[in-house]
């Protein structure tokens, strides 16, 4: 380049000899962890996982021959619970799961009363 200038903070425009300009964000880094205004990796990391599960989920729907409709799904609950079960061992962490009596007593509005 011919010219080199921090435009603003994170964005750098370097001036080619023919006159053109490349603008070079965060330094050619990672731009949401670069310039610290996205969310960390291990937040995107479940981001992601939980976007690959559900495009898996509608290939394997669609090759079942599943009838979808056009319109938005939402991620399984199961599905995003998994993720997140995984992820916590990842860490190291255990979580415990509720007995069967306390499921029945969380989801039964008459129970306890």
């Amino acid at each position: 380049s011919t010219d080199a200038r921090i435009v603003r903070p994170n964005n750098r425009e370097y001036t080619l000899e023919n006159g053109k300009r490349i603008y070079v964000l965060a330094d050619g880094r990672l731009v949401n962890l670069a310039a610290a205004e996205g969310h960390p990796s291990e937040v995107m990391d479940m981001s992601f996982a939980n976007q690959f599960s559900a495009h898996l989920d509608l290939v394997q729907r669609a090759e079942r021959g599943d009838e979808l409709d056009d319109h938005v799904y939402d991620i399984p609950q199961e599905m995003d619970e998994e993720i997140g079960r995984k992820k916590l061992a990842t860490m190291g962490i255990d979580i415990d799961s509720l007995t069967e009596e306390q499921e029945v007593y969380a989801t039964d509005y008459s129970a306890g009363t």
